[in-house]
């Protein structure tokens, strides 16, 4: 009798794992197309875009290596733009990137790209310090610097987190509280205010959700072979 409960009991169980990976509805988080947003956020040439997908890019990260997007290939993102004199935003939204960079592993698929958007004054060598302050994990964190035109252009068309238009001139300033968490795919799954401790446990929620994600797709694929 012990049993033939034991054998029900783990042939239900194997039931209910089956049932939860390959039939339970998915909750999920949105993917955003340009039309979704705001359209004072997106460049009208982008409007009608139906599969957005992050930008391929040619920036310097803090150690002194360059770096593409294939570099971040298969990552979950968490895209921020700052700039290390910054005495207003940049400050809290660092110290909230901070605790969510203590709760990550770094054997996790994600990454954090903070770019400066003041290139010129934000060297690699002031990158590298301003990183050691934080005690950044370059395998989980990186601090960009590059060619202003071309991180204007990302904070613009690649993930639309900030207002106005520009060239990416000396004359052009971004300035955004905009924090964007990429999927492993390069689409757009979330927006958070850095400044809102909030927005940013919600952040986490989130990107903790994506990790799970990938994780359980990863698992299936081993155990569909």
């Amino acid at each position: 009798m012990v049993r033939i409960l034991s054998f029900f009991a783990i042939f239900f169980a194997s039931v209910i794992v089956a049932y939860v990976m390959y039939f339970k509805p998915e909750e999920d988080l949105p993917i955003y197309q340009p039309s979704m947003l705001n359209p004072a956020l997106v460049d009208p040439s982008l409007m009608r875009a139906e599969d957005h997908r992050i930008l391929d890019f040619d920036l310097v990260n803090h150690l002194g290596d360059s770096v593409t997007l294939d570099d971040v290939e298969g990552d979950i993102l968490v895209v921020d733009f700052f700039f290390t004199r910054c005495a207003t935003i940049c400050p809290l939204m660092t110290a909230n990137l901070k605790r969510i960079h203590d709760r990550l592993d770094a054997q996790m698929p994600v990454r954090i790209l903070s770019h400066s958007v003041t290139p010129q004054a934000d060297s690699v060598s002031i990158l590298k310090t301003y990183a050691s302050k934080q005690a950044a994990n370059p395998e989980i964190w990186w601090f960009l610097t590059g060619e202003k035109s071309e991180i204007y252009t990302l904070a613009r068309k690649s993930y639309f987190s900030c207002l106005g238009e520009g060239d990416g001139g000396f004359q052009d300033f971004v300035h955004t509280e905009n924090i964007v968490l990429v999927d492993a795919e390069g689409r757009l799954r979330g927006f958070y205010d850095g400044t809102d401790s909030k927005a940013m446990s919600q952040l986490f929620n989130d990107l903790s959700f994506l990790v799970k994600k990938k994780r359980l797709k990863k698992r299936r694929v081993l155990l569909d072979k």
